[in-house]
């Protein structure tokens, strides 16, 4: 049984869970994931909500963990724990998609393979079930990285994935949040008490809270890392975030790490914060909490704000994030879930 040390530290404006993984004999095994960051407090949600995001943080865990302690690849582990967080409407992803200022669901995500450094992502699909199965379908079946729009739909039609009509993606929680932002014409924050800015300020304040995301290590030593997001309400002209896009939102390179982001899109691009982590490892090797925060300080210093999950190929990990709280999660070779929501 690996020796695991868990290590929970605070540092300014960013709230890191740490833990390093010193193997003995079985290779070490991880899944990190997130469920999105904000402003969440004990005060923002209710016990009953609290309980139901925590069960469904433990199934994906549990669900990844099947896949990883059966000598399953970490693609197919990312891809499990996505499709548990994609399919419930807790999270602004799949099933819980937000509204676009049209009164559409637009989906994004991305994968990226560790070993291989091959990528796959889709933006602003709208029929496609689960947008992380239709990113890896990208990387694995098409000499392309991004597919969008339509013609990421019809790509995944014709590979056979899941493909449901745009109402399914429909929740009432989510329509009324899109009602209230056209009645004021302004940014509503996902898993957020406050407004951000008029939309005349052009979205500078883009905090896609409830984006999921996970990273995962398998017993071939092998890093992978998956994003997947319904983007923000009131979105209007195609807009497209971080979360599809490689470098930004995530990242994954068996040399250094794989990340995975949630937060102030527009701010996670112009910082391309996965590949900033990743090359501080890199070239700096700096601990992945301080590669992290780093990362989030220059989110920061250009008034963005979220959160970014981190793993490498040892099995060291952290869930950084410089908000009130971030659902997050994560199980090693242990076998025993460890979910988080605030700062803690």
């Amino acid at each position: 049984m690996n020796n695991i040390k868990y290590k929970l530290a605070t540092m300014t404006l960013c709230t890191l869970f740490t833990t390093s993984v010193f193997a003995n004999n079985a290779p070490p095994i991880r899944l990190v994931i997130h469920g999105g960051a904000g402003t969440i407090t004990k005060d923002t949600i209710t016990p009953e909500q609290e309980k139901e995001y925590k069960e469904k943080l433990t199934e994906a865990l549990n669900a990844g963990y099947a896949v990883l302690n059966s000598g399953g690849t970490s693609i197919e582990a990312v891809q499990k724990s996505i499709n548990i967080m994609e399919d419930s409407p807790l999270f602004n992803a799949g099933k819980g998609a937000v509204f676009t200022h049209d009164g559409r669901n637009e989906l994004d995500a991305s994968i990226m393979d560790g070993k291989t450094r091959k990528a796959g992502a889709v933006a602003g699909v709208t029929t496609v079930k689960n947008p992380i199965n239709a990113a890896i379908a990208v990387m694995e079946k098409s000499p392309h990285v991004m597919m969008v729009s339509t013609g990421a739909d019809l790509f995944a039609k014709e590979q056979g994935l899941t493909i449901v009509d745009p109402s399914y993606f429909r929740t009432e929680h989510r329509w009324q949040q899109l009602q209230k932002a056209i009645e004021k014409e302004q940014v509503v924050l996902d898993h957020d008490g406050k407004t951000a800015a008029l939309f005349v300020d052009p979205m500078m304040y883009d905090y896609k809270y409830g984006t999921v995301g996970a990273v995962a290590l398998d017993q071939h030593g092998n890093l992978a890392a998956g994003t997947s997001t319904g983007g923000m309400t009131n979105k209007r002209y195609g807009r497209v975030g971080d979360s599809p896009i490689i470098g930004a939102g995530n990242y994954a390179d068996n040399e250094t790490v794989a990340v995975s982001a949630t937060g102030s899109g527009e701010m996670f691009i112009r910082t391309l914060t996965a590949f900033n982590i990743a090359a501080q490892v890199k070239y700096k090797n700096l601990p992945l909490e301080e590669a992290a925060q780093n990362a989030l300080d220059e989110v920061k210093a250009i008034n963005g704000s979220g959160g970014v999950i981190v793993l490498d190929k040892t099995g060291n990990y952290t869930m950084s994030f410089n908000s009130e709280g971030m659902y997050r999660g994560t199980i090693g070779n242990d076998g025993k879930p460890v979910v988080a929501i605030y700062k803690e």
